[in-house]
């Protein structure tokens, strides 16, 4: 029988911490996230009232980009999980997996390409690539399946919504127009805000995202 490699229990133990500390980042990153839905607001000159601005997407950046794209997506699905245990849904669901496909998107796209540019010119090209993927989702998403549910759920004629829109810019004309026109800018307008807040505050966090 061989003798048990002692250099492999180091390793091991190594290895261990470190999917320990992994898992603790994540979970405190989703926590952060899930506090950061509660903090919104409307800009109701750029866009109809009922979408709302948040940066709930930061922490996602910060686990995409100190852990890997792979906690970037379990913080997005994470954050969604907590809200709908601890507030509910009043969207049956839809808003808040519309809300974890975006956030998986934009943060699995800027840590993957992170991970192949590990630079701060590889975090920025890949923040904005997830930023512009998730804009451009964004249209099909909300016309095939958002809005129709909203107007089964809060009872809001399609015509009601498309007013909203046209309160701010009379000439928009039809749901799609309106989607291309507002949501594609504000959406792509609130990742580069992620952004922007991301490479401010990586530096001071960093050594509790990576110790």
């Amino acid at each position: 029988m061989s003798e048990p490699n002692a250099s492999a229990i180091p390793t091991s133990r190594a290895a261990s911490r470190n999917r320990t500390h992994k898992l603790t980042v994540t979970a405190m990153l989703s926590a952060v996230a899930f506090l950061l839905m509660f903090i919104e607001f409307p800009i109701p000159a750029l866009i109809p009232a009922f979408v709302k601005l948040d940066v709930s997407d930061l922490p996602e950046l910060l686990a995409a980009f100190s852990l890997g794209p792979v906690y970037g997506v379990a913080v997005a699905l994470l954050k969604n999980l907590l809200f709908l245990v601890l507030h509910g849904t009043s969207s049956a669901y839809v808003g808040e997996v519309f809300n974890f496909i975006m956030g998986g998107v934009f943060a699995f796209a800027a840590g993957f390409v992170y991970q192949r540019n590990k630079s701060r010119k590889g975090a920025l090209m890949g923040a904005v690539i997830g930023a512009l993927l998730m804009s451009v989702l964004s249209v099909p998403l909300n016309y095939f399946v958002v809005y129709p549910a909203y107007v089964v759920c809060y009872k809001l004629p399609l015509d009601a919504i498309i007013g909203m829109y046209q309160a701010i810019r009379p000439s928009a004309n039809g749901l799609l127009e309106c989607l291309v026109t507002f949501n594609m800018p504000f959406t792509f307008f609130k990742g580069m805000l992620d952004v922007a807040l991301c490479f401010l505050v990586y530096k001071p966090l960093s050594p509790l995202l990576h110790k």
